[in-house]
């Protein structure tokens, strides 16, 4: 069945969408032997997604470092928590490794951001929002990615909680991995479509009708 994108997907929709969450493993990462371990695991995988979480400032002007790195596989996602171990040697491998790519979302921030945890030169990273113009998608948030090629919404509730607490909580670290994971799915399915080019794009400017009566045909 051919798959029906939008290039701007219709905002009204997504709050109507199923929520979809990792399902996998998460592991908290804590200390530079764990980091070496989670490394050695993630760099023999072909793909993985990436994401960081910044605790928010509310000082104009004033911004923290990056808090958090998500790095996952489709079945098991790694929290590496950057504010109590720092950027140990292997995760520095792992941001500088040519051989694994690692797939995300407005990643030119998310590599800025780092470097001011510690210096590194980027290996092999793919920006979905440089990609997925290839099928005529325009949108460039995940949830907006997310929604317009899978029909599922993507909660974005704990995004401006404290990344630096003691513990994180189990919404907080759901969260983070569900991220990671999406980038995955994102990149598999616009592979998908750019090789089979089993889709039907809708502009825009389709009308109100007619975009009610092509979800409701998809569903």
């Amino acid at each position: 069945m051919t798959k029906i994108i939008y290039n701007h997907i219709n905002k009204n929709w997504i709050s109507k969408y199923p929520i979809v969450k990792f399902s996998g493993r998460i592991v908290v990462v804590l200390n530079a032997q764990e980091a070496d371990k989670a490394v050695s695991f993630l760099l023999s995988q072909p793909l993985l997604g990436i994401d960081t979480e910044t605790r928010p400032s509310f000082k104009k002007g004033k911004q923290n470092n990056v808090a958090l790195l998500q790095v996952s596989t489709p079945e098991v996602c790694f929290l590496f928590r950057l504010n109590i171990i720092g950027m140990t040697d292997s995760i520095i491998r792992l941001l500088e490794n040519k051989d694994v790519v690692k797939v995300g979302v407005s990643l030119n921030d998310d590599l800025r951001l780092l470097h001011k945890n510690g210096e590194f030169e980027p290996g092999s990273f793919i920006d979905l929002q440089n990609c997925i113009n290839n099928i005529g998608i325009e949108d460039k948030s995940l949830q907006k990615l997310y929604a317009n090629l899978f029909h599922k919404r993507i909660t974005k509730g704990q995004q401006l909680s404290n990344w630096e607490a003691d513990i994180l909580t189990e919404s907080q670290k759901l969260y983070a991995a569900t991220d990671a994971w999406a980038c995955i799915n994102i990149y598999k399915e616009f592979k998908r479509l750019s090789e089979t080019g089993d889709y039907q794009l809708i502009k825009e400017e389709t009308d109100n009708n007619e975009l009610s009566e092509s979800i409701s045909k998809e569903r």
